[in-house]
């Protein structure tokens, strides 16, 4: 995988952790620069932990479905992107909740990276440097959280839903290049 197409996974795996931080930050009054980078932090470690147990979930099964494994990571991306994309056209406009606990911030970072397991899981049948990939992910998901939580008393909700649809897209386009790859080498 080119290091363009891990920066582009990279970035849209954390668009949902960044939209995340975004109403933290809005629901918050004036978060400290620690507090963002607290955040940051959490949601970067979750968001890289994920694609590894999906990559060794992927790699268990990859033995039973090699013929059909490109097809099997096209299917997982674009159905990861093609719902980012129905979330980001039916989301409403609402407050983000107030609670800004260790607990919540755990728990909204898992939620927020369950997308990265499914990415990882087709990873597994690509030949590409699964360590490299998640640190990228967990890296650019601490960065966009950490500014998500400081951008979020000025952005609140207005940008999030763009930002997801263009994630979604990239990572459609992502599995579409996969899939041609696959079928013009065949």
């Amino acid at each position: 995988m080119s290091p363009v197409a891990i920066g582009v996974l990279a970035i849209s795996m954390s668009i949902d952790a960044f939209i995340a931080s975004v109403g933290k930050g809005a629901s918050s009054h004036r978060p400290s620069f620690g507090n963002a980078i607290r955040t940051g932090a959490i949601f970067g470690v979750v968001e890289a932990l994920t694609p590894l147990i999906g990559w060794a979930a992927g790699v268990a099964a990859s033995q039973y479905i090699a013929a059909v494994d490109h097809w099997i990571a096209f299917a997982l991306l674009a159905a990861v992107g093609l719902h980012m994309i129905f979330q980001a056209s039916t989301r409403k406009e609402e407050a983000a909740p107030a609670s800004h606990s260790l607990w919540a911030i755990v728990v909204t970072a898992v939620g927020t990276s369950l997308d990265a397991m499914a990415v990882g899981v087709s990873l597994a049948f690509l030949n590409v440097n699964i360590l490299a990939i998640a640190v990228a992910i967990g890296f650019a998901t601490m960065v966009m959280s950490s500014i998500g939580m400081l951008a979020g008393r000025f952005l609140g909700q207005r940008f999030g839903r763009i930002a997801e649809a263009a994630g979604g897209c990239a990572l459609f386009g992502l599995g579409a290049m996969i899939l041609f790859d696959h079928l013009t080498k065949g």
